[in-house]
């Protein structure tokens, strides 16, 4: 029978799995996790893929993807058969290192993007080896990193801060993102939150404070749980600035 066609993500995000055949083990020492990930920045960055967070198993990989311009497979393949000629030579082993073709599933909106996230980084806790932010081989200490490959800004944009990032990875038992699990998460709320914590009538009224007034700002908007994207969305500052004030 033909191989079913892959679905297409509107939003070009996927959870992408990668497994060994029969559960074989695909990294045997620490220079297979190293090389695995270096060859992941290496081909995403040519075919223009963005990786947006990875965590690699024992015998199993879990990525999450922005494939802009529909290059997911051609950035797989690359991957796949870069990694099983260096793992089949290293270790004198034929024929297939991978479980036929890669996993993939759509993510259709920002809720399941974290979702998706949390499950991800979530993956060495569950198999009882450490809490995400102690595991060497997972993007999970890359959030504000501007040099790593992995493209974080869809995550920063989410969570006001690394903290309330921490916090939403950690609890396993929500089972929905920060910004969405309830309508008091939404802009709505965090109008609100701008009128109360600021005493101001909208939240543009921001942009005409000077420097250090407007950092206090937003250093008040974070901890209250307003994210990065909601404060840019309200008061017009741009990402950069916001992002700049810790």
């Amino acid at each position: 029978m033909p191989r079913q066609a892959r679905m297409i993500s509107e939003t070009g995000y996927y959870h992408v799995i990668m497994r060994g055949v029969s559960k074989q083990i695909l990294f045997e020492e620490d220079n297979d996790y190293y090389f695995f990930i270096n060859r992941l920045g290496k081909y995403s960055s040519e075919v223009n893929v963005r990786v947006c967070a990875y965590c690699l198993m024992s015998n199993h990989v879990h990525l999450l993807i922005h494939d802009i311009d529909n290059n997911l497979s051609e950035m797989m393949k690359k991957l796949g058969v870069s990694y099983s000629n260096f793992f089949n030579e290293k270790y004198e082993r034929v024929g297939h290192l991978f479980q036929g073709r890669f996993l993939s599933e759509s993510i259709d909106n920002d809720s399941q993007f974290c979702i998706v996230l949390r499950y991800i980084l979530n993956n060495p806790s569950k198999a009882g080896l450490c809490p995400p932010e102690k595991y060497r081989w997972s993007s999970y200490n890359e959030y504000g990193n501007n040099k790593s490959f992995v493209d974080t800004n869809l995550i920063e944009n989410l969570f006001a801060d690394f903290e309330q990032y921490k916090d939403f990875i950690r609890n396993q038992n929500e089972d929905e993102c920060l910004e969405y699990k309830d309508n008091r998460r939404g802009d709505e709320w965090a109008r609100s939150v701008i009128r109360e914590s600021l005493g101001i009538s909208v939240g543009t009224a921001i942009k005409g404070f000077d420097r250090e007034k407007r950092n206090d700002a937003i250093r008040i908007l974070k901890r209250k749980g307003v994210t990065i994207r909601q404060i840019e969305r309200l008061t017009g500052i741009s990402k950069g600035v916001i992002q700049k004030v810790k």
